[in-house]
């Protein structure tokens, strides 16, 4: 007899591993890679980032699974993206045994029957819903774009915005991301969130801050000149506004985290007529606000928005002082501390886990914030979703 399908059932199961989830997606590329050498040729020489990416799946996955509309979308979004590395269907099988294998192994004597077949059947329901977009993509664009360094401007030292034309349309959405690959590291693809919402130019403009050890951030912010040619996976992401609702927007955005939220104002500009939208933008010194022209030219186009950018560790600064967190905690009295609002969070690790922290504790739903952390977004996942439970219990 076949286990049914159970979100519920899933997050028990994935309540067993969770604690371990970084051991465990290193067991599992290692099973993978051991099941199937040739697999190897799809990766990176280092791994990091397709472990994180593993975790945040299945978070994700685990955690969206009641809400079927929404899981569907966000699998459809990997079958999507899954192409640019070259995976093909026969391809699933070795993996939703070696994930399987794997789940047995850091769950022990707790791993259940009822539970085996039932992530059996939530991965072959994945597996086929990914194959079935993927196949559906080829019909209508290419695994990757193209794209030609259109211009290259750098704000500060360690900051570049890179405008990129693609060599074919695009069909990305405000708020969402594009990953990238240059030519001076093949196969180590890094995400970045678009910074405009599309526009009949076809542009994209990225914001990419260099740090230690980015073998991609370095390379486009030092290393890119005008005319040379980056790849595009497929426009990936959920942080989008519904123009169905009617809730105010809440966006917060930390050092260039700033971009998708530039993105989602300029969107909002165009057929926003009632919502009144507040965008954070915070750094820590006044060398890293940038963008600043932008935004005060948005502020200018729309009534509506307020920009109030914030520097938490320069006594120079005359604005707002503090990490983000703090100062939406001052401000929230005399805004329903945030919880009439659409909230979108974007930046580092810690800043996203300390935000969305802070927003929880003022009361705000959790299902009412959206955010992205390409830096130990899987460690964000897991935080919030634990304060969540906690404050539910």
């Amino acid at each position: 007899m076949t286990t049914p399908f159970d979100p519920r059932l899933l997050q028990r199961s994935f309540a067993l591993v969770e604690t371990e989830a970084d051991k465990l997606a290193s067991h599992f590329y290692a099973l993978l890679f051991l099941e199937d050498p040739a697999l190897r040729d799809l990766f990176p020489p280092m791994m990091d980032a397709h472990r994180d990416r593993l975790i945040t799946a299945l978070i994700t996955l685990v955690h969206q699974a009641h809400d079927t509309e929404e899981m569907d979308e966000y699998i459809r979004q990997l079958g999507r993206d899954h192409r640019r590395f070259g995976v093909r269907p026969e391809h699933y099988a070795v993996v939703g045994q070696c994930l399987l294998s794997t789940l047995r192994r850091f769950a022990g004597p707790r791993w259940t029957a009822e539970m085996d077949g039932c992530w059996r059947a939530a991965f072959q329901r994945v597996a086929a819903i990914m194959v079935e977009a993927a196949n559906e993509a080829a019909l209508e664009c290419p695994p990757w774009w193209g794209a030609r360094v259109a211009a290259h401007h750098r704000p500060n030292g360690s900051t570049a915005v890179v405008t990129l034309e693609p060599d074919s349309p695009y069909p990305f959405r405000a708020g969402q991301y594009a990953s990238v690959e240059t030519m001076r590291w093949p196969r180590v693809w890094r995400p970045y969130s678009i910074a405009n919402a599309p526009a009949a130019d076809g542009l994209l403009h990225l914001h990419v801050k260099a740090i230690d050890a980015g073998w991609v951030s370095s390379a486009l912010v030092h290393h890119t000149r005008v005319g040379d040619v980056v790849r595009l996976g497929p426009p990936v992401g959920s942080m989008v506004c519904d123009p169905r609702s009617q809730r105010d927007v809440l966006l917060l955005g930390g050092g260039t985290g700033l971009a998708p939220m530039v993105a989602l104002a300029e969107e909002l500009s165009r057929w926003n007529d009632h919502r009144r939208i507040h965008l954070y933008f915070g750094v820590r010194r006044i060398e890293d606000l940038y963008g600043l022209d932008r935004l005060a030219a948005l502020v200018k186009r729309d009534p509506l928005l307020r920009v109030v950018p914030c520097v938490s560790e320069d006594h120079r600064f005359r604005g707002e002082r503090g990490v983000l967190a703090d100062v939406l905690a001052q401000h929230a009295p005399e805004h329903d501390r945030w919880t009439r609002h659409d909230v979108f969070v974007a930046g580092s690790g810690p800043m996203v886990a300390g935000t969305v922290r802070q927003l929880l504790d003022l009361g705000v739903d959790q299902r009412r914030v959206r955010f992205d952390s390409f830096d130990q977004q899987s460690e964000v996942l897991l935080d919030v979703r634990r304060l969540a439970l906690a404050r539910s219990n």
